[in-house]
């Protein structure tokens, strides 16, 4: 005669992540460990563990509630399909999972006794926290939002070190092969200059003066 039983489990997720993950073909692989082909819509031919479960989807309410019609092939001709609901309660930062699975055959005690614990609770408990511990925990608060980078101070221009002495204002210095070429021309303009003021005094001194009446003709 069918029976049905109940089973409890706390999974650290959240009723979200255990739903998608329930109804995600790669989701239920990873989770359970066996080949999984699952669906989100209700109606859907489901199946599990490599073809060993087979059923489909009766109602869904996502993040709360999952039935779905359940049997292995280790089902008989006569017997019909089992039918699994499982709530998703939230308790702090995990999941209270409620199993309840009815409509269950006679001999086939070993699904309560132990078959949805080794096969689902467990590895289920195992994958969550593997993903956990491999996602960064979420900031508490907010962060701090970015600000503009502020425009680099403006440098102020070089100023020539202080000294005892007053500064002067710059004078173009020529080279130094220029400044003895310029001397040598000045002194020889110089000597010049004086050669011909000699000249000129000698020739003055030189020339005969005219007597007065002479100078009185030629006015």
């Amino acid at each position: 005669m069918p029976y049905t039983f109940t089973l409890t489990a706390t999974i650290p997720a959240s009723p979200e992540e255990i739903y998608e993950a329930w109804l995600d073909s790669l989701g239920h692989s990873e989770m359970t460990g066996g080949e999984a082909n699952m669906s989100g819509e209700v109606g859907a031919q489901v199946s599990a563990w490599d073809g060993y479960i087979s059923g489909r989807n009766l109602e869904l309410i996502p993040g709360e509630r999952i039935v779905q019609s359940w049997r292995t092939t280790e089902f008989a001709g006569e017997h019909e399909d089992s039918v699994i609901s499982i709530v998703l309660t939230e308790v702090g930062d995990s999941t209270l999972l409620t199993l309840e699975h009815s409509n269950v055959p006679d001999d086939k005690r070993s699904y309560e006794e132990g078959g949805w614990q080794s096969n689902y609770f467990e590895p289920m408990v195992a994958y969550f926290t593997g993903l956990r511990g491999a996602m960064p925990a979420e900031p508490r608060e907010k962060p701090a939002q970015p600000r503009a980078p502020k425009a680099p101070p403006k440098r102020a221009a070089k100023r020539p070190a202080k000294t005892g002495r007053k500064t002067r204002p710059a004078v173009k210095v020529k080279s130094k092969r220029a400044a003895p070429r310029a001397k040598a021309v000045k002194k020889k303009l110089k000597s010049k200059a004086t050669t011909r003021r000699a000249a000129v005094k000698s020739r003055k001194k030189a020339a005969p003066t005219a007597p007065k009446s002479a100078r009185r003709k030629r006015r």
